[in-house]
């Protein structure tokens, strides 16, 4: 839980000793129901959504949390949020009148960037979950990414304050015992571009949430709240147990990793920042002390995200693959410097607030490396390359907006080559099929393919970058969210880096605009394309030590060109007719 009076925060000191009698069995069992209790939350909040950035791309996440709010479960989605929703669930129920203000019924809304950890278009729906409609037991809860919410643009990469951003909706009462409050729906709508897909995605979380409610309680009622209890006691120390056997290997020190943005958004001056990872034992602190001060450009990162940064990448590490509960986050300690980037105050603008934080995941997996560079990744991609499309249809005249990431290549490793896949932060969504942009979108995919060489060379390369290009059949706005424009991903161990982000439009007359990374409403015209390359990772260890047999593979899958493996992987090529 968070600690004003300090910039240390760690995970609920909340406990109570299990029973010695708790079964492990039984414990297994109610940690599957609630893992699929939280997956009927996301099933349900699939199959009803409007957007596909819900449905399609899974910009959300689902979780279920205990009356301590500890976390239970969370479906697999959007990884950045697991650590955010303690937070999300605090914030909403203090700004609605506390505990005692709730009743059953009751669903909250809440958009406060500074209690969410995101933009206000993550908005966050609550619902206290009472056993026999008097004890409350726990909540249940949605954040997904609503089209627009009423800011200066559906995205934006340039806002100076949170007023310019989205509608803020504090801890509000969407539903007041059961029944909702169809004058705040009203309000809702009069605030977006696109109220159809709003009003369908908010319906869509609270059938969610209702969802997650049924299903937490079955578990409940079936075990016995007492018995419950115990068996999530037993959970999470589990999942403490698992992350301090990890750390445990690690040798005692504390390292530092450097990382960089771009730019702010409102100037171009890049912003150098460092975060160093302590181990001390079996403990971890990641410690953030030394970021800039808050910026005047949205790149500042929330608290809530900031702590979620943290532990997404630690979990990734040492969470043993489990589905994340309470226990996993124990053994992390999160220090910041209030009033820096990594921890601002409103209305500093937050916008941006994931792309620090998937450049903070990188950086504390370098520090790591520092210790045992067998135990991370060398750099990817680093970023989402996120696009969001809007404008007006020509032939209806109605509103529309779609937005998505896309995946970049993932680091070397000690174990293998990397993947093309979504940063690690976003790790379980996905970009919209073909068919389905094509069918709901004024565009037609000319591309959308692997960049051969856009690989970071090494005895393990990394992962390719992709090029997509939208070439454009109306109108239409886009913003471009791009990072690591400017720094290649950084190899480990003597692996080389691989080509960075961009993006271009191309004309209908065949010429070019410049490269871009940050853009907000940039006009794409009927008869232009926007073509965007999303960067390679780095490679691990020295290229000389690639086995030669796979850069043949490499070659004959078209991964590479000759021309790159004749540069970076000369001993593949016999000294005599120059043959592979």
């Amino acid at each position: 839980m968070m600690r004003s009076e300090s910039s240390l925060y760690l995970a609920s000191a909340q406990r109570q000793a299990p029973s010695a009698l708790v079964d492990p069995v039984t414990t297994e069992v109610v940690r599957h129901s609630l893992n699929s209790a939280a997956n009927h939350i996301k099933r349900t909040l699939v199959r009803t959504a409007f957007s596909p950035v819900i449905y399609e791309v899974l910009d959300f996440a689902s979780a279920i949390y205990d009356v301590h709010l500890r976390l239970l479960a969370q479906a697999p989605s959007l990884p950045l949020f697991m650590g955010t929703m303690n937070f999300c669930v605090e914030a909403a129920v203090e700004c609605a009148g506390g505990v005692e203000a709730l009743e059953p019924g009751d669903i909250l809304l809440h958009t406060d960037p500074y209690g969410t950890g995101s933009h206000p278009q993550d908005a966050a729906v609550i619902l206290p979950v009472f056993l026999n409609n008097r004890t409350l037991i726990g909540y249940t809860a949605i954040k997904g990414h609503w089209l627009d919410i009423g800011g200066k643009e559906p995205y934006s990469t340039d806002t100076v304050d949170v007023f310019q951003e989205g509608t803020i909706y504090p801890g509000l009462k969407f539903f007041k015992r059961g029944e909702r409050d169809e004058e705040l729906f009203r309000m809702i709508l009069a605030n977006t571009r696109v109220p159809k897909m709003v009003a369908g995605d908010i319906n869509a979380q609270v059938a969610g949430v209702l969802a997650g409610q049924r299903e937490l309680l079955r578990v409940v009622e079936r075990y016995g709240l007492e018995k419950f209890e115990e068996s999530v006691e037993a959970m999470f120390d589990h999942g403490e147990a698992v992350v301090r056997e990890y750390f445990e290997k690690i040798p005692d020190g504390r390292y530092v990793g450097q990382g960089e943005m771009d730019n702010n958004g409102v100037d171009e001056n890049r912003v150098p920042f460092e975060v160093s990872v302590e181990v001390k034992g079996s403990t971890v602190r990641v410690d953030y002390s030394k970021a800039p001060d808050s910026q005047p450009g949205p790149i500042n990162c929330p608290l809530p995200s900031t702590v979620s940064a943290s532990r997404v990448a630690i979990s990734m590490l040492a969470g043993g693959g489990e589905a994340p509960c309470e226990g996993h986050f124990r053994p992390i300690e999160v220090v910041t410097r209030p009033g820096s980037m990594f921890h601002p105050f409103s209305p500093s603008p937050c916008f941006l607030y994931g792309w620090p934080a998937l450049q903070a995941i990188e950086v504390i997996y370098n520090a790591v490396s520092k210790a045992m560079p067998k135990a991370v990744p060398a750099c990817s991609g680093g970023d989402l390359a996120a696009l969001v499309w809007w404008g007006v249809r020509e032939d209806s005249g109605e509103p529309w907006a779609d937005g998505s990431p896309h995946p970049v290549g993932a680091g070397g490793h000690a174990s293998g080559d990397g993947a093309t896949m979504m940063h690690a932060a976003e790790a379980a969504t996905r970009f919209s099929a073909t068919e389905i942009w094509e069918a709901k979108n004024p565009w037609i995919l000319e591309k959308v393919e692997l960049a051969p060489d856009s690989c970071g060379a090494g005895r393990y390369r990394s992962g390719l970058g992709v090029d997509l290009s939208f070439h454009m059949l109306e109108d239409s706005y886009v913003t471009s969210a791009i990072e690591r424009s400017h720094n290649a991903p950084w190899g480990l161990v003597g692996g080389r880096s691989g080509r960075p982000n961009s993006a271009r439009l191309r004309f209908a007359d065949g010429s070019y605009g410049d490269r871009f990374a940050k853009a907000t409403r940039l006009k794409v015209p009927k008869g232009a394309t926007l073509e965007l390359f999303t960067a390679g990772g780095g490679g691990y260890g020295p290229p000389a030590d690639r086995e030669p047999a796979a850069i043949r593979r490499d070659l004959a899958e078209g991964y590479i060109t000759e021309a790159y493996a004749r540069q970076h992987y000369p001993h593949a090529f016999d000294d005599g007719d120059g043959s592979t």
